[in-house]
């Protein structure tokens, strides 16, 4: 077991995104872990998706300048960069699990960075595809 785990685009947003009290919390402590263990990982398509809906699509958006300035911090993370073999590999997953291509491909994302877990409120959590554990730790049991 690597240790690693890759955090899916809401679960980040959260962090940042104070308009949900509850989940901004759990985000925020989770992220802070990572950030202390190392252990963290993310894709490309998490920061593209993250810098969108925190300028735009939240109720307090950041400013661009902010948002780069996260942007450009998370970089230090492991960040598994979409290739063609990411996009071929994403469409198998999503023939096979019935996940959305996007969801399929920060699934890909999280196997090819060899991770155990992916935290996101978007999958079915408790699945294990490819060696990742899906986690919700927005809600108890095999979520958190």
């Amino acid at each position: 077991m690597s240790g690693k785990t890759f955090v899916d685009t809401n679960v980040l947003v959260y962090a940042y995104d104070r308009s949900h009290a509850g989940k901004n919390e759990t985000a925020r402590s989770l992220v802070a872990d990572l950030w202390a263990s190392g252990l963290g990982v993310l894709s490309t398509q998490v920061l593209q998706e993250f810098f969108v809906t925190v300028t735009a699509k939240v109720p307090r958006p950041l400013k661009i300048e902010k948002a780069r300035e996260i942007v450009r911090d998370l970089l230090r993370w492991e960040v598994v960069v979409n290739d063609a073999e990411s996009l071929v590999g994403a469409a198998d997953l999503q023939k096979r699990y019935g996940y959305s291509f996007w969801d399929s491909l920060i699934i890909r994302a999280a196997v090819e960075a060899g991770a155990d877990i992916l935290v996101t409120e978007d999958l079915a959590a408790g699945q294990t595809i490819g060696g990742v554990t899906i986690r919700n730790p927005f809600s108890g049991g095999t979520g958190g």
